[in-house]
């Protein structure tokens, strides 16, 4: 029933593949009261802060070539979906939360942006992982010695 709900509002998505490749594609043209509420609900559903539909925006969009429309009707495709489970199932919406990062990609994502600070010239402070991190690297400072030759990290 979802995938008749979608294509009777007109934001069901087209899918036009050859050979592997994405073709350009149109969706079906439905209702335009609905498809039009559920676009302008879409854009205010996009500027919301802390909701996961305004990631999903944002990584359509990005992946588009900037271009926003189709996230525009993605995220219609999703409201409409997740405004027929709530009066299917008669259960308040829950928001989902986004996951928490685990210690590795939290670990990660400093070294990364420590990184990308330093290539802006702006000078950090060695930073040293927390401990379960610490054991699969080198501790900061500790001599590497390969072959003959001993290696030190750079001094900053």
């Amino acid at each position: 029933m979802c995938r008749r709900i979608s294509s009777w509002a007109g934001v069901c998505p087209g899918n036009n593949r050859s050979a592997g490749k994405n073709q350009s594609s149109r969706t079906t043209g439905g209702n335009p009261w609905l498809r039009s509420a559920l676009t302008e609900c879409a854009w205010a559903a996009a500027a919301k802060k802390d909701c996961f539909i305004k990631n999903k925006f944002w990584r359509i969009t990005g992946k588009s070539g900037g271009k926003k429309a189709p996230a525009v009707v993605a995220v219609a495709h999703t409201l409409l979906l997740l405004t027929y489970q709530v009066l299917r199932t008669h259960k308040p919406f829950e928001d989902r939360t986004v996951a928490p990062l685990d210690e590795r990609q939290r670990e990660r994502l400093i070294r990364h942006h420590l990184r990308r600070l330093g290539k802006l010239g702006i000078a950090i402070p060695r930073y040293a992982p927390s401990a379960p991190a610490a054991r699969r690297r080198r501790p900061i400072g500790q001599v590497l010695v390969t072959g003959h030759r001993q290696c030190s990290p750079p001094s900053t």
